[in-house]
Parts: structure tokens; sequence; C-alpha cells
């Protein structure tokens, strides 16, 4: 047991070599032997001590102020910016608003040609003023030009054939024709006297009966050429039949009809305005082809001295809209203008919206009513078709129906 205490004494002094040589100390100053004893453990201050100390709450303090940030920086706010332009606002307490597009008065006229050919002529450009029967432009002309001349060519053959018709009987054929006549008789004649001889010789018994049938057949037939020919000196003399008359008549108007044809399609390969007004759009330059129906409209012709909108009026505000309230319009770009409209009248048919992109495969299915309009611009800026336009109309306030 001794042993085991001893162990574990140097056991003790191995492990707290501090605590023994202070100790020692104690016991070696006598004066100092009753005296507190203070037992400290002092050691090197390692880098896991910096690093669990000064680093890892730094870097805590880091990321919590980035998640503060982050927190507050993605955090959406409801934010109701003031417009670049002031909208345009209604002066009325009940309103129907819609679009609207300008037109000319007579509406835009999309001109083409009725047939196809090569432009060689365009008579106007954009903004010139037009009367009805304006030439716009011409196309290529030299085929029906070759075709007229040949007509003509025609009309003056069936002309003459009727003026020779008219003027018959030729004088200088009836002589010919009288002396055939004397001839065919003296044959006759002739022929007669032979045939009177040869009987008195076949009464002697001279000849026989077949020289006397051969007589009578020989006057028959000159007998016959007497008659054509006098017929022929009867029918020269009456001049021509009416009925060849008439259908020679007949010919000359159907000759004329075909280069009367032919100078109405000559006419139409000359395009011209149908209406009073100004070219707003050419779309068409000398040497282009001109199909029918052509892909674009050629020429565009309206009268713009007073202006049209076209409102369209969807089919849910059908009901709420008055003939005899006021409206105004105000355009785009320049919100703070309105030009007073005036109701003029209402197409009786309700079609599918254009939201005006142009592209032709665009389908909606909202279905509008469109209204017509007067704009009066007088003293105010200047409109140009096809512009648009915001329309108010003061609604119209529906009766409640009785339940």
């Amino acid at each position: 047991m001794n042993m085991s205490i001893a162990r574990s004494t140097t056991k003790t002094s191995h492990d707290t070599p501090a605590v023994a040589q202070s100790d020692v100390d104690t016991a070696g100053d006598t004066d100092l032997r009753d005296a507190p004893v203070k037992r400290r453990t002092q050691r090197r201050r390692s880098f896991a001590d910096f690093l669990t100390q000064v680093i890892l709450p730094l870097m805590a303090i880091v990321l919590m102020g980035f998640a503060v940030w982050y927190v507050l920086d993605t955090k959406p706010f409801a934010r109701t910016p003031l417009p670049p332009i002031e909208p345009a606002r209604s002066p009325y307490a009940a309103t129907l608003a819609a679009s609207g597009l300008v037109e000319a008065q007579t509406e835009n006229i999309a001109v083409g040609s009725a047939t196809p050919g090569v432009v060689v002529q365009v008579h106007v450009k954009v903004g010139d003023e037009v009367q009805s029967g304006t030439p716009l432009f011409r196309l290529d002309e030299r085929q029906l030009q070759g075709e007229l001349a040949i007509k003509r060519a025609a009309v003056s053959q069936v002309t003459s054939e009727l003026v020779r018709l008219e003027a018959e009987p030729r004088k200088e054929k009836i002589p010919v024709l009288a002396a055939q006549v004397s001839e065919a008789r003296a044959a006759v004649i002739r022929e007669a006297d032979a045939l009177r001889r040869t009987e008195e010789m076949v009464a002697r018994k001279v000849i026989t009966e077949q020289e006397l049938v051969v007589r009578r057949e020989a006057l028959a037939a000159a007998q016959s050429i007497l008659d054509m020919a006098q017929a022929n000196l009867d029918l020269l003399k009456a001049g021509s039949w009416e009925y060849d008359r008439d259908v020679s008549r007949a010919g000359v108007v159907r000759a004329e009809a075909d280069v009367a044809k032919t100078q109405i399609e000559l006419d139409r390969l000359t395009v011209r305005s149908l209406v009073a007004g100004r070219v707003l759009q050419l779309n068409v330059r000398p040497g282009e082809f001109v199909g029918t129906p052509p892909g674009q409209p050629l020429v565009i012709v309206g009268n713009i001295e007073m202006l049209h909108v076209r409102v369209d009026i969807d089919e849910f505000d059908i009901a709420r809209l008055s003939s005899t309230a006021p409206a105004s319009a105000v355009p785009r770009g320049n919100l703070q203008v309105k030009y007073p409209l005036t109701f003029l009248r209402v197409e009786p048919f309700v079609v599918p919206k254009k939201s005006l992109t142009g592209n032709n495969t665009e389908r909606v299915d909202t279905r509008v009513l469109q209204v017509i309009y007067q704009c009066d611009s007088i003293g105010l800026p200047r409109l140009f078709v096809g512009q648009q336009v915001e329309v108010f109309i003061e609604a119209a306030v529906p009766e409640p129906t009785a339940p």
C-alpha cells in the first residue's frame, strides 16, 4: 500500500511541476508559510484560439449584415411612377371611351387596274388635287393599238361592200349582159331555122329521125341559154337584194362594235380617278407590272376637305351609345387638344375588331360597331388620314329594368 501511495505521489509530482516547485519555495520561506497559495495555469495562445475567439465572431457579424442587406434590397416595393405624358381625360361624368381612325370624307378609295399590264406613265404624285376623270397612270397599250388597226380595216372592208351593194346596178355591166342576150337570141333563131329544115328533110325521108331529135335538143338548149342571159340582165338591172344589204349593214355594225370595244379596252388602260379629292398614297412606278387584283392599293384617293373619324364601339357598350350625345376626339401624342365630333351615321353591321398590327393572320374575339363622326379641325392642329385618336362619348345611362 505504501508503494501505491508513492506511485501516486510521483505521478502527481510529474503532472504538476509548477505546484511542486511552489511548495518547495514555500517550504523554504518560513515567513510566508502561513500566506494563501495562488495556483494559475498559464500556456501560449494557439491559432485555434485566435480562430474561435476572433475570426468566427467577425464572420458571423459580416454574414448577419449581408443577410440584413439582401432582405432589404430584394423586398418588393409598390412604386407608382408618374406617366411620361399626361393621359387624356374625359370631359364627361359618364364616359364611353373608344378608339377611332381618321379617314377621308369619301372614305379611303383604293384605286386599282381592271386589266393587267406594265405601267408606262404615272400622271400624278402624292398630294396632287384630282377631279373626276383625271388620269392617274397608264399601262402599255401597243398590243391593243395593233388590234384596233386590224378592226378598223375590217370596218372599211364591210363598209365598202355595203356601198357596192347600194350602188348596183353597175352601168358598165348592162351592155355586156345585153350583148349576151342578143347572142343567145340569135342562137335560138339559128337553131329554130335548122330545126325547120330538118323537119322538111325528114318529111322527104332524106335523113333519119335521129337528126330531128338532135336539132330539137339544140333548140331547147339555145332557148335555155337565152332565158339565163335574159334573167342575168334583169337581175343586174334590179340592183342588189334588200336582204343582202341588210346583212351587209349588220356586218358594218358588228365591225364598228369591235372597234368600239377595243377603244374601250384602250381607254381602260388609262386608270382615272372617279371622285374629286387628293392623292393620299402612290404605290406604282413606271416599269412595274400591275396584276388583277393587285397585291396592294396602287393609288389611294380621298376628299379630305372634311375629315371623318371611324370609331369602334365595343359590343358590350352598344347599349350606352346615343347618337345625340356629344363626343370629342384626342389625337395620340397631343392629348391635351380636343376635336369636337358630330354624329353622322352608324354602320349597322358588327365586325371583328382590328388590332392594327398589319398582320393578316391575326384573330380577335372582340366585335365592334363602327360609328362615323365628322371631325371639325378648324383652328386646331392638322389631322392626317390614318391617324389614331382616342374618342370620348358622353354615355347614356340605361334605365333600370323592373325585377
